[in-house]
């Protein structure tokens, strides 16, 4: 009996230790060492210690430590990791539809392509929860350009150009294909290699994180087009957010939404300022016709339609775009 009381103690003596162990949220990222996205989630950080009062620690693993982002989702999905600052790309082994968003010349502008965030958000959210994932922000990281190794100035230059395209991502692939280019899917913790050996002979990315992965080293030739808009999102398992205190997760959500905002303002300058820091060190900016490449992207919408994106909200995103650009006129 003695023994039983004693036990009862101990255990009524620990559960209070217990009840103050922080909640530990691992988060991956490809976002290189020191780069403007790795300091602010590192500031997200900072912020969810000190509004927690310590009880909620987030701990950055940036630079693609934790694999690429198909391989940080999957280890999202047995827990390894408790969440994931990804692009559409990423996102795209758990739910699709944010990648159309990212369909070749469907916008023209970041301005575009927020306003439509505004709009598709909420069910993108939606349809995460059903995964049982939790946005906390969604962003513009950037226009995507193409960055190869030979200065191809007209579709006619570029067709058959061997692409760097994302592992597991089949309609991505069948896409590349109807515009004219020969896919090469590759880990992107392989794209330097592949670039040295001729694997590939372009990589399609925003200015800003070729510069801070060096890959116009490689790569000195910019295709002046913007190819696709890249958006991201910082996303969480569900359960990991769950075990924060309820009154305590609104106010981590706002930080995350703030910074999220900070590089929707500062991503255009940033992006700008990667390309004249790039052009003082090699990169050729190649001039090209627009209208010859939108034709070319354009080849791809069938396959994006329906393939990569279920077709209806393929269309649902063209009506988006279509009716902020009539509410300009």
């Amino acid at each position: 009996m003695k023994r039983i009381i004693l036990a009862a103690a101990l255990a009524a003596a620990a559960t209070p230790a217990l009840a103050q162990q922080p909640v530990q949220i691992k988060l991956g990222t490809l976002a290189p060492n020191g780069s403007t996205w790795h300091e602010l989630l590192k500031e997200m950080a900072e912020k969810w210690s000190a509004v927690s009062g310590g009880s909620v620690k987030l701990r950055v693993y940036a630079g693609g430590t934790q694999g690429s982002e198909g391989e940080m989702i999957r280890k999202m999905a047995v827990g390894q990791l408790q969440g994931a600052a990804v692009t559409s790309v990423g996102l795209h082994d758990v739910i699709a539809e944010p990648q159309a968003v990212a369909t070749p010349l469907m916008f023209d502008t970041p301005e575009e392509v927020q306003k439509a965030l505004v709009q598709l958000g909420p069910k993108f959210d939606a349809q995460l929860e059903k995964k049982g994932y939790v946005a906390l922000s969604w962003g513009v990281v950037g226009a995507i350009k193409l960055f190869c190794t030979r200065p191809y100035k007209t579709p006619a230059e570029a067709a058959g150009a061997k692409v760097f395209t994302w592992e597991g991502d089949p309609g991505s692939v069948k896409a590349w294909k109807a515009a004219g280019f020969t896919p090469v899917v590759l880990s992107s913790t392989d794209v330097i290699t592949s670039l040295q050996t001729g694997m590939i002979t372009c990589v399609p990315n925003v200015p800003l994180y070729v510069l801070t992965a060096r890959l116009f080293e490689k790569a000195p030739y910019m295709i002046d087009v913007p190819w696709g808009w890249l958006v991201g999102a910082t996303v969480v398992r569900k359960d990991a957010w769950d075990k924060i205190p309820a009154d305590l997760r609104p106010k981590l959500a706002a930080v995350a939404r703030e910074l999220g905002a900070r590089v929707d303002a500062e991503v255009a300058k940033l992006n700008a300022d990667a390309v004249a820091a790039m052009k003082k060190q090699g990169l050729n900016v190649v001039e090209v016709n627009q209208a010859d490449w939108r034709a070319l992207a354009e080849k791809s919408w069938p396959v994006v339609r329906g393939e990569v994106v279920p077709a209806p909200f393929f269309d649902e995103v063209k009506a988006v775009r279509d009716s902020i650009r009539a509410a300009k006129k």
